[in-house]
């Protein structure tokens, strides 16, 4: 058996499919020789007799011990070479009765190769082509034509072995190499699938946490705002507690549609069943922003308009956290032939870009619009206000086909 079996059990597959070749090679091979000892009528009838018997005692032996040694995964060298004494011992008695014997020899050739290293293997086929024609040259005393014809036939016997060993040798190796190939390609492929497993995972955990940072953190932040500054005016102004209550259960319901079209994975609540230009205008509305729309509005593919609204969404709480008390909001939405252009500016104090930190909330902007293949670029000065553009390409519509004059 070849060194460097793979234990995994992909080379043990590809070495049984090749086995069978060697089963039946054996086969045809012992058949046609012992078809050659019993085929011929001379008076050497017991002898053949013998020597047809003692052939089949190679049969059980290969079975029952060579076949196992054989096959088995990185080799028992101790049983190897014992299977191929035994064998050798079985062959020479019926090699040396009958000389059309050594035809066996084309068989168990190969297998000195398939179960030995390559010096014990030459070894062995030496003394299988060259041991029965010398004992048979001692005890028969043949003449010398029958001698010639007989080294002659061994000496090609062992050449042919030579050639029959390195091709042997050859496609255990390359068995090996290919069922390593395969175990080292089925590693990989696993490792791929493991990583792009744990890839689209942690890019789910990324969408998600944008998901609920856009909507519920907002709406929640937006809520606690408002009982806060219920909580300042209710022993002053009843008229505007009550208009902040309202504002907080809008805020909730909104929240509460929020949250279900994230569990069903659907579109914002704000999209549903409406155009862009109406879903930020109602966004707008509830943060005190107006809304301008330019070019011709038209359907865009939903992943456009959902980076669109979620990037308004960001900018617009980015204005309540951040622009102050009172600043004032305008959000444009600009429908070009190839690009949808959304700009969020507040009149705010602004900051210094330079020595700002940007929070989750931009770099979450700036991830989602980048996913489409947009861009996101915040302008912002002290006292100069801030700016927030989004850039999103917008695929051009499928050509309609002219209709052909009848």
């Amino acid at each position: 058996m070849p060194e460097g079996v793979d234990s995994c059990g992909v080379n043990s597959d590809v070495w049984n499919r090749t086995f069978r070749l060697w089963d039946t090679y054996f086969a045809v091979v012992w058949l046609a020789t012992l078809a050659f000892v019993l085929g011929t009528a001379d008076a050497d009838r017991p002898v053949r007799g013998v020597t047809a018997a003692l052939l089949l005692l190679l049969v059980p032996w290969y079975i029952g011990v060579g076949r196992p040694v054989l096959m088995s995964e990185g080799g028992d060298a101790r049983r190897a070479h014992l299977y191929v004494a035994g064998t050798i011992l079985l062959f020479l008695p019926p090699g040396t009765l009958v000389g059309e014997t050594r035809l066996m020899a084309f068989a168990l050739i190969p297998q000195c190769f398939m179960a030995l290293r390559t010096r014990p293997a030459l070894v062995a086929i030496v003394v299988v082509n060259l041991v029965p024609v010398t004992i048979w040259s001692v005890l028969w005393r043949p003449t010398s034509q029958d001698v010639f014809y007989n080294v002659l036939f061994a000496a090609v016997t062992l050449v042919f072995s030579v050639a029959v060993g390195v091709w042997t040798l050859r496609v255990i190796e390359q068995s090996a190499e290919r069922a390593g190939l395969i175990a080292t390609l089925r590693t990989s492929r696993a490792e791929v699938a493991r990583l792009s497993a744990e890839r689209g995972a942690l890019a789910e955990r990324e969408r998600m946490s944008r998901e609920i940072h856009d909507t519920l953190a907002q709406g929640f932040a937006s809520v606690l705002m408002l009982v806060q500054a219920v909580d300042a005016e209710l022993d002053r102004d009843v008229p505007a507690v009550r208009r902040r209550l309202a504002l907080m259960e809008a805020t909730a319901r909104q929240n509460l549609a929020e949250a279900r079209a994230l569990v069903a994975g659907g579109a914002p609540a704000d999209l549903d069943g409406g155009p862009l230009p109406e879903a930020l205008r109602r966004l707008a509305a509830r943060h005190g922003a107006d809304v301008a729309v330019t070019g011709e509005a038209r359907p865009l593919p939903a992943a456009l308009e959902v980076v669109a609204l979620r990037s308004c969404q960001e900018a617009l709480a980015n204005v309540r956290k951040h622009a102050g008390s009172g600043a004032a909001a305008h959000v444009t939405l600009a429908y070009g032939e190839g690009s949808l252009t959304l700009e969020v500016r507040d009149e705010g104090s602004g900051f210094d870009l330079g020595r700002s930190r940007p929070g989750y909330g931009l770099r979450g902007l700036r991830a989602r619009v980048a996913e489409v293949g947009g861009t996101a670029e915040v302008t912002s000065g002290p006292r100069e206000g801030t700016t927030v553009a989004v850039v999103l390409p917008v695929p051009a519509p499928a050509p309609v086909p002219e209709r052909s004059a009848l």
